[in-house]
């Protein structure tokens, strides 16, 4: 087994392969006590990659439990990679820095292995306090130049608050404006990729750059309201179910594993151990040549999360060609 599988190796350091989302539909699939619990789980079970984000609100409980751990002497902070991402509402090139010092308060620890550009579409501007504005109109949008916002976002860097700054939700000409005009390059961007949303242009475009790319939503977000109103998602494809009885694996297994071949690292979200547990055990098997065709040729090129409420937005990224 090809061990070098289990990590990517960034501009500052390695980032772990699998690690577990915290984004809980702002609560509705997971309390904050459901949360820290599953931090803990993860932890014993291997994990030592988090994903968080401002807008999660799940930074707070993630930052508890990953002290506790470090106090009872399970981990040491060095050991765990965390990202946390800068939100629409903190893009005035004033804010960003007090975005991640707010972020690292809260995380309880004073650096972040990853901070990234949520998305390129700014909003309004909005303090570090109470709730966060998650407007549909379009008076509350901001346009701050991408430039300006990534200066910042290299301050951080510069200043040793983040190791690594990276991009999540951008097109290939959004990221082409960041590398145009960087002194710090992207070491990585976030994307919706599933078997169902390969997103296969732009990640060869930023593996190409030289960046490593992690898929959410990887087990394609059995929580999202979509597919509770029903739609079928990739955990319930034929094909890949019938993989899982010939691998003696789980479906979400073999899921992720694809994606892990297909070069990218996972942030599968769960609260349950058992599939806490069973996501990360993913490196005991692999796909063949022909099982990683199949599973491509399941693609769809449908993505889940577009944030309509944005549709209007200068920057909006979601219409890009796939």
């Amino acid at each position: 087994m090809d061990l070098h599988s289990r990590q990517l190796t960034l501009g500052s350091g390695i980032m772990p392969s699998v690690g577990l989302g915290t984004f809980t539909f702002f609560g509705k699939h997971g309390s904050p006590d459901e949360m820290e619990s599953a931090v803990g789980l993860a932890i014993d079970a291997g994990y030592r990659h988090f994903d968080c984000a401002w807008v999660y609100g799940t930074q707070g409980v993630v930052g508890r439990m990953l002290e506790k751990k470090i106090n009872e002497g399970v981990i040491e902070r060095e050991d765990v990679f965390i990202t946390t991402k800068l939100w629409n509402t903190h893009h005035n090139p004033k804010l960003v820095l007090g975005e991640l010092k707010e972020s690292l308060n809260q995380l309880r620890t004073n650096y972040v292995d990853m901070f990234l550009m949520h998305y390129p579409t700014g909003q309004r501007d909005q303090g570090f306090s109470g709730e966060l504005a998650l407007s549909t109109d379009t008076k509350d949008y901001e346009c701050y130049p991408l430039e300006d916002v990534w200066k910042e976002m290299e301050r951080c860097h510069q200043l040793g608050l983040t190791k690594n700054i990276g991009l999540s939700n951008f097109t290939i000409d959004q990221t082409k404006i960041i590398f145009d005009c960087c002194t710090i390059k992207p070491s990585n961007i976030q994307i919706e990729v599933t078997p169902y949303f390969l997103n296969e242009r732009l990640v060869k475009f930023c593996i190409g750059r030289g960046m490593t790319v992690t898929s959410y939503c990887p087990l394609g977000s059995p929580t999202h309201p979509v597919r509770l109103a029903g739609e079928k998602g990739p955990l319930e494809d034929p094909v890949l179910m019938e993989m899982s009885k010939e691998k003696g694996k789980s479906v979400a297994q073999i899921i992720l594993r694809f994606l892990i071949q297909y070069g990218t690292s996972v942030i599968p979200k769960s609260v349950t151990p058992s599939r806490i547990k069973e996501n990360i055990n993913v490196f005991d098997f692999e796909l063949t040549e022909k099982e990683m065709q199949s599973i491509k040729s399941l693609n769809k090129n449908k993505r889940l999360y577009n944030e309509i409420r944005l549709k209007h937005h200068p920057e909006y990224p979601f219409d890009a060609p796939l």
